[in-house]
């Protein structure tokens, strides 16, 4: 075999790895900072637990508002827990305007680090810090009688669509931030996408109770197939209704795009 038939895989293959260390790189830094401000893992509690134990509790007394005989505290915990990863991730975008006025972000521009690696260690630090919303709604679900699946692989199946929905919509973020570059056009936008999203989805409501627009809708949010992994690994018996192989490829399919698309745009906040 040629010496240049070997040093092309080898080229490539470390190429890789340096491409994973520098993204592990950028979301190190990013989780670094919430050491400082652990503050905010309790502030983000609240919501969560007013949905669950407020909403939850009152809906759970209407009957056939869910599908399949399932209690609707069961039904719309993974729900809560979607939503309360797309409220972290869809404002993430707002620190790449504070990066940008800072100056940090022309600092990352001129380093050897590729684009697509900076925009994917932010997703993935987006992921890490959802994390602890998952924590925060199996604590809240186990005193209201959720029947939550403990199994291990089950669990890590949650974390991992916890981390893929979360870089999914802090992507789509820090897409939003590219385009209007401004704090207060971002949070107006922000606070504009978050609510269509939640009940654009099968998050509080089985999508078979929606009328038909609105379940065309539904079928094109990826929230609805996070909404749905997390509804099959969470409980105990319930099945993915549209495939659990669906909802891990779309979630994985739409942050690659997003992730590409994201890498294109990020130089454009600078100016």
């Amino acid at each position: 075999m040629k010496p240049d038939a070997l040093a092309a895989p080898r080229g490539a293959w470390a190429n890789l790895r340096a491409f994973v260390a520098k993204t592990l790189v950028m979301t190190e830094l990013e989780i670094l900072r919430l050491r400082h401000d652990p503050t905010e893992l309790i502030s983000r509690a609240v919501q969560p637990a007013l949905w669950l134990l407020v909403f939850g509790q009152v809906f759970s007394r209407v009957r056939g508002i869910t599908a399949g005989g399932v209690r609707y505290t069961d039904f719309i915990a993974p729900g809560i827990l979607a939503q309360s990863v797309l409220f972290i991730a869809i404002f993430y975008g707002i620190g790449i305007i504070w990066e940008r006025d800072l100056g940090i972000v022309q600092k990352f521009l001129v380093s050897p680090t590729p684009r697509s690696a900076l925009v994917l260690g932010k997703a993935l630090s987006a992921g890490v810090r959802s994390l602890s919303q998952a924590i925060i709604i199996y604590l809240l679900a186990i005193p209201v009688g959720v029947h939550l699946n403990w199994n291990p692989s089950a669990l890590l199946g949650v974390l991992v669509v916890v981390v893929l929905g979360a870089s999914l919509f802090s992507t789509f973020s820090l897409i939003i931030a590219c385009l209007v570059k401004t704090r207060e056009r971002f949070m107006g936008i922000g606070q504009f996408l978050t609510m269509p999203l939640f009940f654009a989805s099968n998050a509080i409501f089985p999508i078979v109770l929606m009328p038909h627009w609105l379940q065309v809708l539904s079928h094109c949010n990826p929230l609805t197939y996070q909404v749905d992994a997390l509804r099959a690994l969470m409980l105990v018996g319930h099945a993915s209704d549209l495939g659990l192989g669906l909802d891990f490829a779309v979630l994985i399919i739409v942050t690659i795009l997003l992730v590409l698309l994201g890498a294109r745009l990020y130089p454009n906040v600078a100016t």
